[in-house]
């Protein structure tokens, strides 16, 4: 029977506990969100919306093509210079979704006969790039420059190494500098992805590599997403103007994919330019993480020390992982579930996302229902 095998993944997925499902949520929630990426609390922001409903006004509901047919518009080209500017690089270019981004720079960066160095921990998006891409991938352990070093000496030739900056499972932030400096012994790239530090780390929230000096440099190229902290949807690559200028003749997933929506990047564009008049922002997510890792260890659990806004919280197994979240959910408060294949390293958690806009009175609530509900 055609598409036979589904029944069978199905019901193995069934027996491990790991089926997904999908949950439509209101528009207004009576649930305090400690799910979403809305590190800033910029989503629901009257100046984001409105940027988000005049762009659709004026440009339509679509983009209407490709970017390089009809779907560049003068605000992509507004966004994209003011997001260069923000973040320190040369130019920058807007994708439809971050994963686009991410598959873009890793294949048009990663020809044939190319290495590709790639962290363990890497982001699917990433993984995905890397799989695409004509180059070889060698996978490298989790945050281990001597590691990206060794591998790198293996190959001569064009390499690039591919990082998140903070990663999505644990939130701890990978060692910039140290990579960089692995890549300029051996001539190589590097090519990052801010999407958990924009909006949070750096001067102003201006991301991790700009923390980290690297922001304009001649070989580091970054993505980000503008659906996190910018509250809005989106990708863009940020690097030196004949990269992006590289990436507009030869990434797929811009040449061939409809443009941003005006509406997303009209929603970004005002995002930034709040961000810009607003810089605490960033700095109060990264304290209302802090103040959430603090609480959670006090009270006896096992929560990973963040980096930027993504706390984790280990659970014993993935059926008491996804229990737990529901729990809470029960109990009014939402929560990220990770659980394998999601995670590389087989460890279910809940992955909580610290936003600027919670109050002392919502980290207590949160951090009393996690400790109440635990399994």
């Amino acid at each position: 029977m055609a598409f036979g095998w589904i029944d069978e993944q199905a019901q193995a997925r069934r027996r491990a506990g790991l089926v997904r499902t999908l949950r439509p949520r209101p528009a207004v929630s009576p649930l305090l969100d400690l799910a979403s990426n809305d590190y800033l609390g910029l989503a629901h922001h009257p100046e984001v919306t409105e940027g988000a409903a005049r762009a659709a006004r004026t440009w339509g509901g679509g983009a209407t093509g490709s970017r390089l047919v009809t779907g560049t518009t003068e605000l992509h080209a507004e966004l994209e210079r003011e997001l260069a500017a923000f973040c320190g690089f040369e130019a920058a270019l807007v994708f439809s979704s971050g994963y686009a981004a991410n598959l873009a720079a890793v294949t048009a960066l990663g020809p044939h006969g190319s290495l590709i160095v790639s962290d363990a921990g890497n982001h699917a998006s990433l993984i995905d790039g890397c799989r695409l891409a004509r180059g070889a991938t060698q996978v490298v352990g989790h945050g281990d420059p001597e590691a990206v070093r060794k591998a790198l000496a293996t190959h001569e030739g064009t390499a690039i190494v591919v990082s998140d900056t903070v990663f999505s499972v644990d939130g701890d932030q990978a060692p910039l500098a140290e990579l960089a400096a692995a890549c300029r012994e051996h001539g190589a790239g590097l090519v990052v992805d801010d999407a958990h530090g924009l909006g949070v780390l750096g001067e102003g929230g201006r991301g991790a590599p700009y923390a980290t000096g690297l922001a304009g440099a001649e070989d580091v190229v970054v993505t980000a997403t503008l659906s996190k902290s910018l509250g809005s949807q989106g990708g863009v690559v940020l690097g030196p103007a004949r990269v992006i200028g590289h990436l507009v003749n030869a990434a797929r997933t811009f040449i061939f994919d409809t443009g941003l929506a005006p509406a997303a990047a009209g929603a970004a564009l005002a995002a930034l330019r709040l961000l810009v008049r607003e810089p605490e922002r960033a700095a109060r997510a990264r304290e209302v993480a802090s103040e959430l890792h603090a609480r959670l260890t006090a009270a006896g659990l096992e929560a990973v020390r963040p980096d930027a806004a993504v706390v984790s919280v280990r659970a014993p197994s993935p059926e008491q992982a996804v229990r737990w979240a529901a729990d809470c959910r029960t109990a009014g408060l939402a929560v990220g579930c990770f659980r394998p294949p999601s995670v590389p390293d087989g460890i279910s958690r809940l992955r909580l996302t610290a936003r600027a806009d919670l109050s002392g009175a919502e980290i207590e609530r949160a951090v009393r229902v996690i400790g109440e509900t635990r399994p």
